[in-house]
């Protein structure tokens, strides 16, 4: 019979943020399931929404046996300490060793990320892939599924057999793209032949806000690909958008495409780089600044009945933020925004600090700033307390235990915020609700998140506005100091200055 080992390993590293993803944060990461070894992994992973999810249904619906090796997960921060990347890829190939012991393995499935970084291994999935290569050889097929902010590099798609990106952004098809995947792996182990493939990397990056898949050019970017795919003998048309805070050269936008012949790959991996870059200026974000986007929430949500939403975009937990910059908070305090809730602040001393005063009292708070050094003095009133520990019920992450520690609503004036202990990126209502609130009902939802929200938020939305407050998911990466990158990228849509030397000259 048939048997696929599978296993995940997933991070998104921002090169500039702080706080690095170590051990313990891939051990218990808060906004995913907790690490898994092979005797747990199967039935922790069935009711959540993961790529690896779907081979497990793909398994019992095709009859074949599965070799779970493991799953890690940490919420994205600065790059993943050596000792974290070290341990957890020992215990991968470690327990792949002991799969090929019980018997033969026919493939390898992978959940991915693809923009995972570390000191030593900057194309972190690379040096994964290839180290699964000195195990199993050439000539077992391996496939995996990549977010679509993987900084794809040439390297990856040559030491695997095929890659999935996810389609969407939000990410809200992580299972149906394990299921392609998983059939194009079957396919190959059944066939014996690997499709040919193609790469092709584009020239500039784009900022976060901007790649959103529900309308603008990304929409028109990913209809495209479908149109693409839907040529005879094409396996898979993928396209990642970068993850454009990796200060290595292979950071930015790709392309690639598997197919029954090379040339048949060169000419769609060539016209889903040619779409891409014919839309250019399309890329070009649309923000405002914290001040400008709360005094117009403000006044639309006067006359609205629906709630205007609040996107702290450079505060993005899901980005590498650390969720506890307080410029938004600060702004809707200033201006009186009665009837807005914030979620979330990542501050586990006054989320204790609250615990310990107790529902109703009033407490004096130095509010986040742990990542930047800029705390906001407030005094509040604790209105609820909740123990952090809910499931996500939106597209984006319904059925995945959230475990962000104790958790507190406070209120300072007229305006709400919610205080947790871990970080999480606000993706659905599930948060909100934990502590009593139906965002659906407020004036003014506040979020800590770039694009992930629209999933859950944007169908109750009155309007989204796309603010710029302080923190390192910057919209504009053309303000960071790269050292790494490679030469003639070009840093935002429509520069035509490019770097040279790892920087901008």
């Amino acid at each position: 019979m048939t048997r696929i080992a599978i296993a995940g390993f997933r991070h998104e590293s921002h090169s500039f943020a702080s706080h690095r993803a170590g051990w313990e944060e891939f051990k218990t990461p808060g906004s995913q399931i907790e690490m898994q070894r092979a005797p747990t992994m199967i039935e922790a992973l069935r009711p959540t929404n993961a790529s690896c999810t779907a081979m497990i249904e793909l398994s019992e619906a095709e009859g074949f046996d599965l070799a779970p090796l493991i799953w890690a997960y940490a919420v994205p921060s600065a790059p993943v300490t050596p000792e974290a990347f070290e341990r957890i890829v020992a215990l991968l190939v470690a327990q792949l060793s002991d799969a090929l012991e019980e018997g033969p393995v026919d493939g390898i499935f992978l959940e991915l990320h693809g923009a995972m970084m570390t000191d030593a291994f900057p194309d972190a999935e690379s040096e994964l892939v290839r180290r699964l290569r000195c195990v199993v050889g050439a000539d077992l097929p391996i496939v995996a599924t990549l977010d679509p902010h993987a900084n794809l590099t040439e390297r990856l798609v040559e030491l695997t057999d095929l890659l999935v990106p996810y389609r969407t952004y939000p990410h809200v098809d992580h299972k149906p793209c394990g299921d392609h995947a998983g059939r194009l792996l079957l396919e190959m182990i059944r066939s014996g032949k690997r499709p040919a493939k193609a790469y092709r990397a584009l020239d500039f990056l784009t900022p976060l806000p901007a790649q959103c898949t529900i309308s603008g050019p990304m929409a028109e970017v990913m209809a495209e690909r479908a149109r693409l795919q839907e040529t005879a003998g094409v396996a898979e048309v993928g396209f990642c958008y970068g993850f454009p805070y990796a200060d290595f050269p292979g950071c930015g936008m790709a392309a690639t495409a598997y197919a029954d012949t090379q040339d048949l790959a060169d000419i769609m991996a060539e016209a889903m780089a040619a779409d891409v870059a014919g839309r250019e200026m399309a890329f070009s974000s649309m923000v405002q600044q914290v001040e400008d986007g709360v005094a117009e929430a403000i006044r639309i949500a006067a006359g609205a009945t629906r709630p205007v939403v609040l996107a702290d975009t450079q505060d993005n937990p899901g980005g590498g933020g650390y969720g506890d910059t307080m410029g938004l908070l600060a702004a809707l305090i200033a201006q009186n925004a009665d009837g807005a809730v914030l979620g979330s602040i990542n501050d586990a001393a006054s989320a204790a600090a609250c615990h310990a005063a107790g529902v109703g009292a009033t407490v004096t708070l130095e509010l986040g700033g742990v990542s930047d050094g800029h705390p906001l003095a407030v005094t509040a009133v604790v209105e609820r307390l909740a123990d952090g520990n809910f499931v996500g019920s939106g597209p984006n992450a319904k059925g995945n235990a959230r475990k962000v520690g104790p958790t507190a609503l406070i209120r300072i004036g007229g305006v709400r915020a919610i205080v947790c202990s871990r970080k999480m990126q606000a993706v659905d209502q599930a948060l909100f609700r934990h502590v009593g609130i139906e965002p659906a009902r407020e004036k003014i939802v506040a979020l800590k998140s770039s694009v992930h929200f629209r999933a859950d938020y944007q169908p109750i939305a009155e309007t989204i506005i796309v603010i710029v407050a302080p923190g390192p998911v910057v919209v504009d990466p053309a303000g960071l100091p790269f050292q790494h990158l490679r030469d003639g990228l070009r840093l935002r849509p429509g520069d035509n200055r490019r770097v040279r030397g790892g920087s901008l000259a």
